[in-house]
């Protein structure tokens, strides 16, 4: 359950210096969707410190995250005057397939996260992002995984190569 997972946290000043805050939130995170989350992640920080604290030093962003049934979860706040989420999405059409600058946040992170949730006053995010491990995920590392590929690729266009 959620609620007996111990949560972690972090705050930093509103900056959008943001590389050491989203290494410190996907190092739990399987490596194999680090690129996502970051996307998601970096827009999500980006908005409270630029959109919520308008930039000002002395304002907060919070993020408190944790890892449960199968989710990571985050949870992004900050101390500006709230947002008021949009009825719906600006999402790309094929009638229309840019987005506006204001709707392209929104948009990359209901891409990212299976789950999207703004509180009533604007002021904080939840996001959540189901992560199916695979059983191989504890046997074996990428890098182990790379080496055993390329082995019987050149195994295979050696076989290839000499069969021709």
């Amino acid at each position: 359950m959620l609620a007996d997972k111990r949560w972690e946290s972090l705050s930093f000043a509103s900056t959008l210096y943001l590389r050491p805050v989203l290494d410190a939130l996907l190092a739990p995170t399987p490596d194999l969707f680090h690129d996502e989350l970051r996307l998601g992640l970096q827009e999500a920080l980006v908005n409270a410190a630029k959109h919520g604290n308008r930039l000002d030093p002395q304002k907060i962003v919070s993020v408190r995250y944790a890892k449960a049934d199968g989710y990571y979860w985050w949870i992004v706040s900050d101390q500006g005057e709230g947002f008021e989420e949009p009825a719906v999405c600006a999402c790309p059409s094929p009638d229309s397939p840019f987005v506006s600058e204001c709707g392209r946040g929104l948009f990359i992170l209901n891409q990212v996260f299976d789950q999207v949730r703004w509180s009533s006053d604007g002021k904080e995010v939840c996001l959540a992002k189901q992560v199916q491990s695979s059983p191989f995920n504890s046997m074996i590392s990428p890098a182990f995984f790379v080496k055993v590929i390329e082995s019987w690729w050149r195994r295979w266009s050696t076989t290839s190569a000499h069969g021709a």
